[in-house]
This record gives structure tokens, C-alpha cells and sequence, in this order.
């Protein structure tokens, strides 16, 4: 089977896995099932389902829908039936399978009213089958499941052996920071709005940041940061994803940074890969041992009252053939998993597992249906390219030294905490940089450091923007003797916003400040919230964001300030956590912004 030798795999063992808990149970309908019990002692009585018998008669007809990554299985159990003249209600069963992208077919079926062309549905995981359901589209009668496999983070053996394969053991938190945090290891992930693979690992990255994390605010900020680094890497799907490794063993191949070194994948996704004639050098599989996700498989009928009598029991009939030893067989050839979980030493192997990797425990608990739509929602935002302008308090009071933290300074503190939000941005991303106090530049009251532009831009120096702005924020100092000239900047600051807005990017203002606006000859508050009220327009939205820094901060001002713009204020008393307090403000208004 494929390049691997049956020697080198581990003996089967007890895995004690047990399916995990389905959000909803639903089984055949009683009609259903009386028909196919009917159907079927008619049938034996009748001598009318033989095998191995010519098939001349009349046939019924099946049209089923299968993911990708199943549908040749499915497939070759379909040409089976067909060889050995199975039959159904006395008629040759005439399965006909076409590949669909689960994606795709829960967009399609998730309107009403459908007119499908087929009457069974196998996606890869029930969360589209669910998606179709919470959308009141196609009705879907979900009637068990017929494989599954588990998900893992899958590595070239040069990659898999820095982290520590096999004999070292991550969560999935520990797993993907190891696997992002150096930058020198390539991660690629299939779209979570278009794979299940990808949106199944991104909750069970979030389970375990929920799990580490002292708040759930610390959580979301981690989560949304790895769906930062992750989106550097991400392909469209799961077919494109897996054509990002490498394509031999060649240092050109390994070294192209275009080439992913690791991907988080499906077990019977690497058994492809590993068991292909063409598929590069062999992924080794890290299996998370706080409990993995895993895809499902689901048998769903579509829309059953519109069958006939005869099709559903065709279906019940193609059901029974799937999960009987040949099926079985038929899908475990292909690397896949019966459809309660148990690991199959084989299959393991070939895929890339290895003890001690807990390729047999237990699944986690599956998330919700409102979980993996809150999580679709933070995706969508935190990944959508921004173009922000930063615009920091330089005043006298900035360098007050903060209570407990080892002689730092706000300054000093909301220097770093902006550097690792800038950590967090792409190179799509546009960010620029802004200090103000009184009179910092003649008679204006603000300056511009780094003007907004894209992150991955090579400046004169060939250097980056990131560079240069990195080197603006550490040039961020307090300015003796000065005040906090307020109000003007933030009037300045969100003229150019709006000026320089960008279609199809999140647009934001993002202001920090320790101070009440110091600056006498200034705009007054009313005038600058009625002027923020003209400018800002909801078709175009630049939401202002308003960090307030300590008990000076005129929070009730700030209130007010963003308050026309849909934006929001936010009070720390701690200035390392402003990145945080950004990062989730950016998610809350992203999540406002017209589509």
C-alpha cells in the first residue's frame, strides 16, 4: 500500500476512542424505516436480492453528493454494487456518485427552495449539515455516519523532528505556538470559511486558549492573534492547501518559501498525501492530546419527503452496503477511520502517526453551532486587511512611572504593548503612526511619525514600513512639559482617515491617551462630537477607538468622542494591555462593518 511496509507499522491496540458528543441526534424517520423493513422481508421472502447475479432488468436509480475526499471510496463501493447486481425492492441498485465541496453544496442547500439532483448528501463534517439546518434551507435528514478521521498537524520529517516528533506531546495551544512562534516554520491551514478542517482546528485552538488563559478577553486575544499568523498561510481549500508542500526532497523544493513545511490537516488527508505516487516527502502527524476534532462523515438525505418509496430505501440499502466489511474496507484502504473513531493501526501509520502520539484518544467535546459561528465571525474580522492610523498621547504625564512594574513608565509599557500588537498585522495590513501634545509642531498639536501604508511596502532604505514603524513606535517618548492637546488631534487625525479611506479594508482610527484635553485654544468637545458626526459616514465606516490610560483619562469625554464615529472607549489601568484591548475593539467593530 503506497511506499510504506506493513512491518514498520505498530500492532493494533484498545484505543478506548468513543464518538464524540453530536450536537443533535437524529435518525431515520419512522416512515422510513418501516418502509425499508417492509421492503426488505419482501425482498428476501421474494429471493429478489441476490448477489453475483447479471443485472437485466430495470434499476433504481441513486444520485449521491460526496465530499472530495470520500467520493472515491463511495465510489468504488457504488461500481461494486453495480458488479454484484445488489439489488433493492427487486431492481438493481444504480448508485451514481458525484464529488462536491461541502462548501459549496451548504451555500447551495442552505437556500430555499433548492432543487437538488441528487438524494444523498456525505459531507465531510456534520457542522455543514447543520449550518444548512440552522439556515431553514434544505430539509436534511441526517442518517448516521460512515467514516471519520481525526485532525493533526502534519510535517515534513525535517520540520516534524525540531518539534520534537515522535516522542514529544503538545495541546493544541502549545502545538500551533510552537509551530508560529519562530517564524522559521512554514504553517498552512485551509480557509475555516471554506474547510471544515480549517474551522474545526480553530475551535479547538480557542477551546484550549479558553482552557489556559485567566480571562476570556486574554483568550480571544490569542485566539485572534493565531488566526493572524495562520492567515499568511492559508489556501483557499483542502485541495489547495495540501498542493503547498513540498514537491520533492530537493533544498530548492524545501527552502521555497512558497512551500509550506506543515500544514493542520486531517489524518486521512496526510494518508493521501504519504500513500501517493507524487506527493513529496512523507508527513509525520502530531495528534493534540487534549482531545482532538474530527471529521464525521454524515449520511444525510435530501429533502426525504420529496423522495419516492424506492429511493429512500435505495438509500437505506447504500447505507447498509457502506458500513458492511467490503464498504468498510473500501474506506479504510483510503485512510479513513470507521465512522465511531476507532483507530486502525494501519491506516495510523501510513498516515504518519507513531507512539507515543495519542493518535487513539478520545475526541473532544464538538463546539456549538453559535461557537463556530462566533468563531467564523472573529476569522473574518481579525483576517480582513486594515488600514489603521495609531495615533499616541506624547505628553509630560506619559512618563509616570507604573505601580509595580519594576520603574516602567506608561510610555515605556504602551510602547511595548503597541509593538506586539504590531506583531499581530500582516503585510496586506496598513498602519501608520501619530504623537501628539500641546504645540508639539508649531502651533499644531500632532505629528506624524509613519504615514498609514502597507506593512509588507520596502521603503527607501529597503527596509519595510514594518521596519520603520517599529522604529517610530520605539521612538515614542514623552515630551517634557507637555500637555495633552486632545481635541484637535483627534479632529486632524479623522479628516485624514476619511480622506485617505480605502474600500474593501477595515478603515479605523485608534487612539491612546493617559490625559483630558489640555489645549485651551482648541475646539471645544461639543463642536469636535458635531464635526465626527458630519464626517463620519456608515456606508464608509472609520470607527474611532479610544484607549484610556489610568484614572486622568477623561473617559466620559472620550465617551462621547467616538460615539458618532461607531466606534468605542475603553479604560486600562495597565498599559501592557493595550494590545489586547485593540486587537478585541478592532474584532467589535469589525464585526458592524457592512459586507
Amino acid at each position: 500500500m503506497g511506499r510504506h511496509s506493513l512491518p514498520d507499522r505498530p500492532t493494533a491496540r484498545s484505543t478506548g476512542a468513543r464518538p464524540g458528543p453530536r450536537r443533535r441526534t437524529v435518525v431515520l424517520s419512522t416512515a422510513l424505516v418501516l418502509a425499508v423493513a417492509a421492503g426488505s422481508v419482501v425482498a428476501l421472502r421474494s429471493g429478489l436480492l441476490p448477489f453475483g447475479t447479471r443485472c437485466d432488468g430495470p434499476s433504481v436509480r441513486l444520485d449521491v453528493a460526496a465530499s472530495p475526499d470520500i467520493a472515491p471510496a463511495v465510489e468504488a463501493v457504488a461500481d461494486t454494487a453495480r458488479e454484484k447486481a445488489t439489488r433493492t425492492d427487486g431492481r438493481c441498485l444504480d448508485v451514481r456518485v458525484v464529488a462536491r465541496p461541502s462548501h459549496e453544496l451548504a451555500d447551495s442547500l442552505g437556500q430555499r427552495p433548492a432543487d437538488p439532483e441528487f438524494q444523498v448528501w456525505i459531507p465531510d463534517s456534520s457542522l455543514w449539515v447543520d449550518r444548512v439546518e440552522g439556515e431553514s434551507g434544505t430539509p436534511l435528514t441526517a442518517a448516521g455516519n460512515v467514516a471519520s478521521s481525526p485532525l493533526a498537524l502534519g510535517a515534513v520529517p525535517k520540520a516534524a523532528k525540531s518539534l520534537g516528533w515522535p516522542n514529544k506531546r503538545y495541546t493544541w495551544a502549545g502545538l500551533t505556538e510552537s509551530a508560529t512562534s519562530g517564524g522559521d516554520l512554514r504553517l498552512g491551514v485551509a480557509d475555516p470559511t471554506r474547510s471544515a478542517t480549517g474551522l474545526l482546528a480553530l475551535a479547538r485552538i480557542s477551546a484550549a486558549n479558553t482552557e489556559d488563559a485567566e480571562d476570556g478577553d486574554e483568550a480571544d486575544t490569542r485566539t485572534a492573534a493565531t488566526a493572524k499568523l495562520l492567515y499568511q498561510r492559508v489556501a483557499d481549500g483542502d485541495g489547495q492547501v495540501m498542493a503547498t508542500l513540498p514537491r520533492d526532497d530537493s533544498g530548492a523544493e524545501q527552502g521555497n518559501p512558497r512551500r509550506n513545511q506543515a500544514l493542520l490537516l486531517s489524518e486521512q488527508a496526510a494518508f493521501a498525501h504519504n500513500e501517493g505516487p507524487d506527493g513529496g516527502p512523507d508527513l509525520d502527524l502530531f495528534y493534540p492530546e487534549d482531545g482532538t476534532a474530527r471529521l464525521d462523515y454524515p449520511y444525510a438525505l435530501v429533502d426525504q419527503d420529496e423522495m419516492s418509496p424506492e429511493q429512500s430505501r435505495a438509500a437505506s440499502r447504500f447505507m447498509t452496503l457502506l458500513g458492511e466489511p467490503g464498504g468498510q474496507r473500501a474506506l479504510r484502504e483510503r485512510g479513513f477511520r470507521a465512522g465511531d473513531g476507532t483507530a486502525d493501526a494501519e491506516v495510523v501509520a501510513a498516515a504518519g502517526g507513531r507512539d507515543p502520539q495519542p493518535y487513539s484518544a478520545a475526541p473532544a467535546d464538538a463546539p456549538t453551532a453559535k461557537q463556530l459561528q462566533a468563531l467564523l465571525g472573529m476569522w473574518t474580522i481579525t483576517v480582513q486587511s486594515a488600514r489603521i492610523s495609531t495615533v499616541v498621547d506624547a505628553s509630560a504625564s506619559m512618563g509616570n512611572l507604573v505601580p509595580g512594574r519594576g520603574g516602567q513608565t506608561r510610555m515605556d509599557l504602551a510602547r511595548n504593548s503597541l509593538l506586539q500588537a504590531l506583531a499581530t498585522f500582516t503585510p496586506e495590513d496598513e498602519i501608520g503612526l501619530w504623537k501628539f501634545a500641546t504645540h508639539l509642531d508649531g502651533e499644531k498639536d500632532y505629528q506624524e511619525l509613519s504615514p498609514t501604508g502597507r506593512l509588507g511596502d520596502r521603503e527607501g532604505d529597503g527596509g519595510t514600513h514594518r521596519d520603520a514603524l517599529a522604529a517610530a513606535f520605539g521612538s515614542l517618548a514623552p515630551v517634557p512639559h507637555g500637555a495633552t492637546g486632545l481635541y484637535d488631534t483627534v479632529l486632524a487625525a479623522y479628516e485624514e482617515a476619511r480622506r485617505t479611506y480605502t474600500s474593501g479594508k477595515f478603515n479605523a482610527v485608534v487612539l491612546v491617551t493617559d490625559g483630558a484635553n489640555d489645549d485651551a485654544s482648541s475646539i471645544g468637545l461639543d463642536a469636535l462630537v458635531t464635526k465626527l458626526g458630519k464626517l463620519s459616514d456608515p456606508g464608509r465606516p472609520v470607527p474611532l477607538i479610544a484607549v484610556a490610560i489610568g484614572p486622568e483619562a477623561d473617559a466620559s469625554a472620550l465617551d462621547r468622542i467616538v460615539a458618532p464615529t461607531g466606534g468605542s472607549a475603553h479604560r486600562v489601568d495597565d498599559p501592557s494591555q493595550i494590545h489586547q484591548v485593540i486587537l478585541k475593539a478592532i474584532m467589535a467593530a469589525g464585526s458592524k462593518a457592512p459586507r
